[in-house]
């Protein structure tokens, strides 16, 4: 059993608002990501922590002391630390002889790790090196993926579904001036290019503005090296929405992919032949018909 796990009854106040946080509910919190590195000694890789914990504030938690764990043999101790942290993200980095610069992306689900993605660093550019202007602390970015193996290729198809890590708070209204933070994914060649730039709004004597992107960092050129992927029964337990969140059904009321909202109307049977129309003169019954008629 976990040491978390011992805990029935809070003593404190403190530790009762601590557990409350923790419950489920209906609209989860913001995910927190996770930062931390093993026992090898990298300056690169942890400059990579650094930077993306800098682009995750104030939703990260970053570990600065070596931690000794291996999340593709053993996840114990990389699951206490999530729990201990309240992240549902992290990011693992290691260094050895066999795996260099090494990088681990991953999720979380009820407190066990869902699925991660093992991705070595080939290149890599940090915010310390670029002199262009940074986006303000807690920018939510836009997320551009290029290239077809996102689609076809089953390793990229998964990097694209761990964009949880990257999305940021959701929100229901953007503002342009608002729309300042890209991070751009290429897949080619069997590489993954990252790229980190901040949006420019130009003036241009009309009411749309040029977009230009420049470059701020971090930049990294990733390959992919190791998957641990949930099972299908377990991932589609993770996408279960509560109930109380789905749209209540309204009878005879539907709604197309466009959001138009259609209604139908029941009424009854109606007889048309005693249906009052208008008189004309042109329409009118001679008595020479009636006679056929009768």
């Amino acid at each position: 059993m976990d040491a978390l796990d011992k805990v029935l009854k809070p003593k404190t106040k403190r530790a009762k608002r601590f557990l409350e946080k923790m419950e489920s509910k209906l609209s989860e919190n913001i995910k927190n990501a996770m930062m931390i590195k093993d026992g090898s000694v990298n300056a690169r890789v942890t400059q990579v922590l650094r930077d993306m914990y800098a682009r995750k504030k104030p939703y990260g938690v970053l570990y600065k002391n070596k931690n000794i764990t291996r999340p593709f043999e053993d996840q114990t101790s990389l699951e206490f630390f999530l729990k201990k942290s309240d992240s549902s993200l992290f990011m693992f980095r290691s260094h050895n002889k066999k795996r260099p610069n090494n990088l681990v992306i991953g999720r979380m689900y009820d407190y066990h790790v869902l699925d991660m993605i093992e991705l070595g660093i080939e290149k890599f550019v940090s915010l310390k090196d670029t002199n262009t202007s940074k986006c303000p602390e807690g920018t939510k970015p836009m997320l551009i993926f290029a290239g077809n193996d996102f689609d076809v290729k089953e390793d990229h198809r998964n990097i694209k579904n761990l964009i949880d890590f990257f999305r940021g708070p959701t929100v229901s209204n953007v503002r342009l001036s608002g729309l300042e933070y890209v991070l751009h994914f290429m897949a080619l060649n069997g590489k993954v290019y990252f790229r980190s730039c901040k949006l420019l709004l130009k003036k241009t004597g009309c009411r749309r503005p040029r977009i230009d992107l420049e470059e701020m960092g971090p930049s990294l050129e990733l390959v992919v090296r190791r998957t641990h992927l949930a099972s299908d029964k377990l991932y589609k337990l993770s996408m279960k929405v509560p109930k109380a969140l789905k749209p209540k059904k309204r009878k005879n009321i539907s709604q197309d992919t466009f959001g138009t909202t259609f209604g139908r109307i029941h009424m009854q049977k109606q007889d048309l032949s005693k249906l009052q129309t208008r008189k004309v003169k042109g329409l009118k019954k001679r008595p020479a018909e009636n006679g056929i008629e009768d």
